[in-house]
């Protein structure tokens, strides 16, 4: 009786350990997951030592001397001989389903994983609209969070900022959205029966920073401890679903917060050809969840394929065409992405962006390359042009004195040229400036205060250069009798001021433009006919036709 109560002891305390390893790490019950097996074989050999243990004790241990010294001859028993065994057999078949999971073998099929087709930048990149492009990276939104945060007296002492901030567009608006978390256990432990109250809303465009108190607290999120914990949550649901290590914090078009959970998806061998099968979206206030297969993922979402994901899966594309050695020897035809990407928003999807360069490391892109986050679809555009970090360093030549940094670009389509744009932020992370840089030439850069000063220096350096769309496309025709002519100097040009009968706008003449000199040859009276900017006060003129 005392053996099967003992047996039945040890039992409980076997699974109860594997329950708490489980309840802790999480492991897939999965062929594919590597902590399925390493949870198997780990299982297995304490099993067996313990069998060895336990033999060794009932058979072989023996009372010398009057103090009682125990001396005890471990030998493997037969079950920890089959244990040991087994575990030698899953090492193995691991070992040789890593190689057969691998690109050395399979060179082919990981090239072919990601389809990418060839896009024409104007076509597919269409003009410019700045009410669409964030212009704030990822540690610039953290530090609008933490000061938003700051001024919440009502929340700022129990809860914290996440450093999520993941970039969406919600109703055609570049947005980084980010919940708020317990600031420390005590504060989870007083505050987790209500939940989270609100999340960080950042227009990327505008900077309006917003605290978005909800009416249901969110009771599911990366914060939480125990079952509420998002990922224990998760695992309990689908406990065969390999989920990425990233899952992505996402609102709706109503501002209803949930977690958008990729599901992994191996397409060579066991564990190789990594991409995304199914998604879970999980409602963060009510903790229900939807699977849905990658191909019925709702439009509103726009997070599946994390950015390093499509980064790997382009640069198997590009460096894999002629097999693995090539890869690493001839390197014939190898491209890659370079060493950072942005997103940009297109088609109301989010895209991310990486330039393309030669394995070589030489300091041009060959081009550039978009991937859609929600769908994978791939365009590669070829653009012959500077890298992102020579663009970089060109515009922080510009305001060396300032000792400005530059973020990494953005792509943009400025009067039909690819155009690098980036911020240019003082040492305290603060976004001082705007920066514009041509990729084909990029010794054309051009800075300005604000992003439309920034535009025009930039349209008018192209201008300079023979691009004579990057004015005419913005300009206005108008005709009509001078009303009134006036002479100033703006920092040391000649300026004429005009006005025209009918019209309320003061139109500004450089005479410091040489193709505008033709002014001096009207007077009050005259008829005219000239083009101008739009949106500037004073409307400066272009050309006098």
């Amino acid at each position: 009786m005392k053996k099967i109560a003992r047996n039945i002891l040890i039992t409980i305390i076997v699974l109860l350990a594997a329950f708490i390893y489980y309840y802790i790490t999480l492991p897939a019950i999965n062929i594919h997951s590597i902590g399925t097996w390493m949870f198997v074989i780990g299982g297995i050999v304490l099993l067996s030592i313990f069998a060895m243990i336990r033999k060794a004790i009932k058979d072989h241990w023996r009372i010398e001397g009057k103090k009682g010294s125990i001396n005890i001859d471990i030998k493997a028993s037969g079950i920890a001989k089959i244990g040991f065994g087994i575990v030698g057999v899953l090492l193995i078949i691991l070992v040789i389903g890593s190689i057969l999971s691998s690109p050395i073998v399979n060179a082919k099929k990981y090239q072919e994983l990601m389809v990418v087709e060839e896009g024409n930048f104007t076509g597919d990149i269409s003009q410019v609209d700045y009410s669409t492009i964030p212009i704030l990276d990822k540690d610039s939104a953290a530090l609008l969070g933490d000061r938003k945060m700051g001024s919440m007296v009502d929340m700022v002492s129990q809860f914290e900022v996440s450093d999520d901030y993941t970039q969406i567009n919600v109703n055609n608006r570049p947005v980084r959205v980010t919940p708020l978390v317990y600031a420390s256990p005590i504060k989870w432990l007083t505050n987790q029966s209500d939940g989270i109250p609100a999340y960080i809303k950042i227009d990327m465009a505008t900077q309006d920073t917003e605290c978005v108190k909800l009416d249901k607290p969110i009771k599911y999120s990366k914060s939480e401890h125990f079952n509420r914990n998002i990922y224990r949550h998760l695992r309990f649901k689908y406990p065969t679903y390999i989920f990425s290590e990233q899952i992505f914090f996402e609102i709706d078009d109503e501002g209803t917060p949930y977690w958008i959970c990729p599901v992994k998806k191996f397409n060579i061998g066991l564990f190789g050809g990594e991409t995304i099968g199914k998604v879970v979206v999980c409602n963060a206030q009510t903790g229900d969840c939807t699977s849905y297969d990658i191909e019925d993922v709702p439009q509103w979402i726009d997070k599946v394929y994390q950015a390093e994901m499509l980064m790997d899966l382009y640069d198997y594309s590009g460096t894999l065409k002629h097999g693995y050695f090539n890869s690493i020897l001839g390197q014939k035809d190898c491209l890659q992405t370079t060493d950072g990407y942005n997103y940009i928003a297109l088609d109301d999807d989010v895209w991310v962006y990486s330039g393309v360069t030669s394995v070589s490391g030489d300091q041009s892109n060959v081009g550039f390359v978009l991937m859609n986050q929600r769908t994978m679809e791939t365009r590669f555009y070829k653009v012959e042009g500077a890298t992102e970090s020579s663009a970089m360093s060109s515009a922080e030549g510009q305001v060396q004195n300032l000792g400005y940094t530059a973020t990494f670009p953005l792509l943009l389509n400025i009067s039909g040229e690819p155009t690098y744009f980036m911020a240019l932020k003082d040492d305290a992370g603060l976004v001082k400036m705007y920066a514009m840089v041509n990729i084909q030439k990029y010794q054309w850069v051009a800075t300005g205060d604000s992003i439309k000063e920034c535009e025009k220096s930039y349209k008018q350096l192209l201008k300079n250069n023979g691009i004579s769309a990057a004015i005419s496309e913005d300009s206005k025709q108008v005709s009509g009798i001078i009303k009134n002519l006036l002479s100033v100097t703006l920092e040391g040009n000649s300026h004429i001021y005009m006005a025209i009968e009918g019209k309320e706008e003061v139109f500004d003449i450089d005479l410091s433009n040489s193709e505008l000199l033709d002014i001096i040859k009207y007077k009050v009276g005259d008829n005219i006919k000239f083009s101008y900017m739009e949106g500037e006060t004073p409307a400066k003129v272009t050309e006098i036709k």
